[in-house]
């Protein structure tokens, strides 16, 4: 187990290397910033200026080894070009927000997206079945912006019930957390239906049918269990969406998360909050899925030996 674990993490640091570099790299590509981050207006010496302010004066190279410097020694990812503060408060002061919803959406998601899962299984081709073949066709079929939208236009705007926008109370993340789960629901639905009638095939479940064994006992100690392996895989991958796949959600009922400062930043050319918005979901999507190794491997001793 701590020998796969090493070679887990080994991965993980060269993945996150290489995240480094492309994400340093590609607001560079794109052009100067320095002609985006100022008017046309500006003169030459207020460019060169900026660029001395941002160090793109510099070689690449001496770029990205002064940004990975910084990063790795002090955890400084630099100021906002247009905030005027450093990026990592920002991003401290933002992810709360996006933690909160996306712990709430995934709470409430995959519980029922197991449960329809798994009543379609054991319902098949029967009103369950065809119910959560309808959530996962409307999940996948349905952008998360529109429904959004259609949201606030029936729940706020004609019967007045819930808030259009910003974070509160329970009330205001009613909308944002269907909007949100409403793709991760329709996804663990499909793949816990499908994991459950593959295992409930096997010669295993029909063997101890023929036992006698309870049907209960059959469907929830066995036949979940054996469903459950990507089922987790799955899961993880799902709060790793939902934390960093948010800016649409966000935008549309003015999250002040992580989500909404992303969109801000792009909007805004603020390229130094770009680098470290999106190394920052990185990290985050490659210690869940390190985590989910980690816990596939427990479930399943085999994993250990690949």
């Amino acid at each position: 187990m701590v020998k796969y674990l090493l070679k887990r993490i080994g991965i993980v640091l060269v993945t996150l290397w290489l995240l480094s570099i492309v994400v340093f790299i590609l607001p560079r590509v794109a052009g100067d910033p320095v002609y985006l981050l100022l008017p046309n207006e500006a003169t030459e010496e207020d460019r060169e200026e900026l660029r001395e302010e941002l160090g793109l004066n510099k070689s690449v190279p001496e770029q990205y080894l002064i940004f990975m410097t910084d990063v790795v020694a002090h955890g400084d990812f630099g100021e906002s070009v247009y905030l005027k503060e450093p990026v990592t408060d920002l991003i401290i002061d933002r992810f709360p927000a996006t933690l909160k919803l996306a712990s709430v959406t995934f709470a409430c998601v995959m519980p029922i997206g197991i449960l329809l899962g798994v009543l379609a299984a054991i319902r098949k081709n029967r009103y369950p079945d065809v119910l959560a073949r309808s959530v996962a066709v409307l999940g996948q079929s349905l952008p998360g912006f529109w429904v959004g939208i259609m949201l606030i236009l029936l729940l706020s705007v004609t019967w007045d019930l819930l808030p259009t926008s910003g974070m509160g109370g329970a009330d205001t993340y009613v909308m944002p957390v269907i909007t949100l789960g409403w793709v991760s629901l329709a996804g663990g639905t499909r793949l816990t239906r499908s994991s459950m009638l593959e295992g409930m095939g096997t010669d295993y479940i029909t063997f101890l049918r023929a036992r006698g064994v309870a049907e209960r006992s059959v469907i929830l100690k066995h036949a979940l269990r054996n469903a459950a392996i990507p089922v987790v895989t799955m899961g993880a991958m799902m709060f790793g969406y939902l934390l960093t796949g948010s800016i649409v959600v966000e935008s549309v009922f003015t999250w002040p998360g992580m989500g909404r400062l992303a969109y801000e930043s792009v909007s805004r050319a603020d390229f130094p909050l770009i680098q470290a918005i999106v190394l920052f979901y990185g990290v985050i999507f490659i210690s869940v899925n390190l985590l989910a190794d980690t816990f596939y491997s427990w479930l399943d001793p085999r994993i250990r030996r690949t």
